[in-house]
This record gives C-alpha cells, sequence and structure tokens, in this order.
C-alpha cells in the first residue's frame, strides 16, 4: 500500500440538477472549468458524467470524448478522467460495454451489478473485463453493500474478473433514509478486506451522501483508503454549511485530511489505485 492520498472529484452526477444547487456543472465548458478549480484545490481525478442538450444522464461516447478533451486542456494532462457506466434504470449492459468501447477511457467505473444481472450475462461480462484489463483500462468497481463485495470476490475467483489486484469503491449512505452516509458504514467493508488479502490485493475508495461526506472521507483516508468527494454525492462542508463549488468541498476535504500527512498521489499512482493493470 503505497501511503499517497488521492483525490477524486465527482461534480454532477447523473440525477441532480442545477435547480439543487446553481454550480451545479452540467455543460461540458462547466465541467471543465470545474475541473481545472479542482485540480488546483487538490483533486487527481475527475469523476465524469455528461448530460443531452435536455440535461438528462447519457452515455454517449461523442459527449465522453468532447468532454475528456475538455477536461484536458483546462486542468491539464495530470488529471486523471474516470468515465461512468452507471445505469441509472435506462442503459442496459450491452449498451454499457459498447460506451467503454467506444471511448477507450483511462479509468471508468463499474457496478457488477449493473453489468452481470443474472448469471446468464457473465459470459459476455468476462469478455469485458478481459478486454478492458487487455486494453490497460483502468476499472473501477463499486460495491454498495458487504454482499456485493463476496459476489465480487467470487467473480475474481471465477476468473470473470481477472487481474491480481482490484480497485473498489464503497458508496456510503446510499440505501439509507434521505441518503445521510454515518463512517460507521465502513467497519463491515474493510473487516471483509481484510479477510481477503486486504490493500496486498484492493485498492479502495469512499464516496459518502449527505452531510456527513466529509467525516466519512476523513474515515477512510486513515485506515488507507482514498476519497472521492463532490455535489454528485453532497453538497455540503464539515461545518454543515452548503458549499459553493465543487472546488471549495475538495478544498474543505484536503483540510480535514491533513492531519493525517498522507502525500498526494502522482498520476501514476493515481491510475494504479483506479485499477490500471500492472
Amino acid at each position: 500500500m503505497t501511503n499517497s492520498l488521492a483525490t477524486m472529484v465527482a461534480p454532477n452526477g447523473a440525477r441532480k440538477l442545477p435547480a439543487d444547487h446553481p454550480h451545479l456543472p452540467i455543460t461540458i465548458a462547466a465541467i471543465a472549468a470545474e475541473a481545472a478549480a479542482c485540480r488546483a484545490a487538490g483533486a487527481q481525478a475527475l469523476h465524469l458524467h455528461v448530460r443531452d442538450d435536455a440535461g438528462r444522464h447519457t452515455l454517449d461516447a461523442a459527449r465522453y470524448l468532447a468532454a475528456t478533451e475538455a477536461v484536458r486542456r483546462t486542468a491539464g494532462p495530470d488529471m486523471v478522467v474516470q468515465i461512468t457506466t452507471e445505469a441509472v434504470g435506462i442503459f442496459k449492459p450491452h449498451e454499457q460495454m459498447a460506451t467503454v468501447r467506444a471511448v477507450m477511457p483511462q479509468a471508468v467505473s463499474i457496478a457488477p451489478k449493473e453489468l452481470i444481472p443474472d448469471s446468464a450475462a457473465e459470459a459476455a461480462a468476462a469478455e469485458f473485463y478481459g478486454w478492458a484489463h487487455r486494453s490497460g483500462i483502468a476499472v473501477q468497481h463499486i460495491v454498495y453493500a458487504v454482499a456485493e463485495l463476496d459476489w465480487l470476490l467470487d467473480l475474481i475467483g471465477r476468473g470473470i474478473v481477472p487481474g491480481a489486484r482490484h480497485s473498489l469503491i464503497f458508496p456510503l449512505g446510499r440505501y439509507v433514509a434521505g441518503q445521510e452516509s454515518d463512517p460507521s458504514e465502513l467497519a463491515p467493508f474493510v473487516t471483509r478486506l481484510g479477510e481477503h488479502g486486504g490493500t496486498g490485493r484492493f485498492d479502495w475508495w469512499v464516496c459518502a451522501f449527505g452531510r456527513a461526506e466529509t467525516a466519512s472521507l476523513v474515515a477512510a483516508a486513515a485506515l488507507g483508503g482514498h476519497c472521492r468527494v463532490g455535489f454528485e454525492n453532497s453538497f455540503f462542508n464539515a461545518d454543515g454549511s452548503q458549499a459553493g463549488s465543487n472546488s471549495e468541498r475538495v478544498t474543505n476535504v484536503q483540510a480535514a485530511v491533513a492531519g493525517l500527512r498522507r502525500p498526494p498521489a502522482s498520476r501514476e499512482e493515481t491510475l494504479r489505485l483506479l485499477g490500471r493493470p500492472a
């Protein structure tokens, strides 16, 4: 395990709208500008969602490519861009996989439960995961519950998900009333990882919904994990005030973890921590 700490910003997500926050970036230009501000505030990576002309979540490859290029122009080449395959109840596994093949991103986040809704989908998923691994794409697995982690471990054990080392992200607060996270939610995940090789096999991240976002990320960083912060999950600073921008949230979290004395991860470290094959 590296002592370095990686911070990723998730500036918009799939569901929120400017009505939820006046500075939620929706257009490609706004996302790129926010990425540059967040990079300056200390973020090493961007979790990218794009929207269509009506502001709706889309997996359109052309928009992903345009947004990625815009981010690289404004934030610089060292900021890692991770696209999402989030289905939001709209997109099917074949559409999710087709987007990744078309974009060929540096990094992608995938919820195994979306890509493999049943055993019949395992063969196509295995082929896709194998292709991504051979292509050097950093794949991060979204794991919402310990039972899902156990299932992912089974997929890894059976070779459906290849590789000796894997990147995971645990969204805290996703399935509780009001989507309010609690740092204690992290404990079962860390315990299970410890039972299966811990940091020798896994690099793990946390994102957290609601007012406890900062506290949850500090807990994750203290335990050796990495942080994803931003308006996708929360608008609130550590003191309960509403942040004016994603870059303010990045700054707030950077200040909160400063006492842990974990230096910022480099671009190459961040890519590895997000699942790039060795």
